[in-house]
């Protein structure tokens, strides 16, 4: 019987979920404790690189924010990645102001590359600054920002440093869907096994917000090389990690705001681009992980509503309870990591239901073809059984 089968999977759903929390409660300590280096006696150079396009409602702020940023020796370069809107008359007009901004035109992007990639490629060339920060330009900067993340790379000794900033939604389809990568990678990440074992696969990144060395930048080929990856913030970290270099994740909720997608029907569509990808097209894995997760947080709802029907023996409501009070806690700790209101956490299962929605899409889309980005076809890709 489905609901005897179902039920058969509590007791190991929840010993799953207290290795979750195990690694959550680990990863939140390391992530903060990142932050508590002291400052270097001398600053190094850093250029701040911003790939913008059709960014108009939002690259102003961005700017000003990192213009005004404490920090002693930086500069700031924007590339206008062929922008349709105003975003580069924006641009000129700010840079008329400040000397600090240097605004870039971008190039035609070639065969075989993302146009992201492109972009930041070509921020790289013309950057002047021993450490590189790659930066979206939906994000906003607190004026201190600059300065504690290069005090938590040096501090941390790391090549690579990335971290979480605090993710703004506004409408629901937002909420539903933008936390979901923070979470899983707050969630299934053991950040104290990823940097010790230096293995691939548990490599992380978030592209709002990437500190690299220049060498270390360079010694991987940088943006150049991830040609069509549609992550390049994760291909850039396995790239790190492949070469023996070390890569850390810091708190930033306090230090970066980032509003991705300004509507939940954008959501939907950027999400498409990342998630078969962020598995590197690897299907079973990619099918097994989101089957796991419906299982995981939906079975036992659903085995609570038919105890509360009769359907089921009322014996079982203690383990079903449980099992997602720990649900509950497994999405809380992690939502306030990424400064998302962890009221939202109690909203898990229609965020299973939704982002397992975009999953599919972005399977079907991946396989024939048809995902774009930014007005921009992607290449279909190569998929993989394994």
């Amino acid at each position: 019987m489905l609901i005897d089968l179902l039920y058969s999977q509590v007791m190991p759903v929840i010993a799953f979920q207290v290795v979750l929390l195990g690694i959550i409660i680990s990863n939140v300590f390391l992530l903060h404790r990142a932050r508590r280096h002291s400052a270097p006696a001398q600053f190094p150079p850093v250029s701040i690189l911003v790939p913008a396009r059709n960014e108009e409602k939002r690259i102003a702020a961005c700017v000003q924010s990192l213009l005004t940023q404490d920090y002693p020796d930086f500069e700031l370069l924007v590339l206008d990645d062929r922008s349709e809107d105003a975003t580069r008359q924006i641009l000129a007009d700010i840079a008329a102001k400040n000397a600090r901004l240097r605004v870039l035109p971008g190039s035609p992007t070639p065969p075989g590359m993302l146009g992201k990639n492109w972009a930041c490629a070509q921020l790289a060339e013309e950057a002047h600054g021993e450490l590189l920060l790659f930066t979206d330009a939906d994000t906003i900067h607190h004026p201190g920002g600059l300065r504690a993340m290069v005090t938590a790379l040096l501090g941390e000794d790391a090549d690579l440093l990335s971290g979480y900033p605090r993710q703004e939604t506004q409408t629901w389809g937002e909420r539903l869907l933008v936390p979901f990568f923070t979470w899983a990678s707050v969630t299934f990440i053991p950040l104290w096994l990823a940097y010790r074992a230096r293995l691939t696969a548990l490599s992380s990144a978030v592209g709002q917000v990437l500190l690299i060395r220049r060498a270390a930048y360079q010694s991987t080929g940088g943006h150049l090389a991830l040609g069509a990856s549609a992550v390049d913030d994760l291909e850039l970290a396995r790239r790190i990690t492949a070469a023996k270099r070390a890569w850390r994740m810091v708190y930033l909720a306090d230090l970066v705001t980032c509003r991705m997608y300004s509507s939940g029907r954008k959501a939907y569509a950027g999400f498409t681009k990342n998630y078969f990808a962020a598995f590197g097209y690897r299907l079973l894995p990619y099918i097994f992980v989101f089957g796991w997760m419906l299982l995981m947080f939906l079975a036992p709802l659903a085995l609570l509503g038919a105890a509360a029907a009769g359907l089921a023996p009322a014996a079982w409501v203690d383990e079903l309870a449980t099992c997602v009070g720990l649900s509950i806690l497994v999405w809380w700790i992690p939502y306030s990591v990424a400064g998302i209101p962890v009221w939202l956490a109690l909203f898990y299962p229609a965020n299973i239901l939704a982002n397992s929605l975009v999953a599919a899409r972005s399977l079907r889309l991946s396989l024939s073809g048809q995902v774009t980005w930014k007005d921009r076809p992607l290449e279909r890709p190569r998929w993989k059984w394994l």
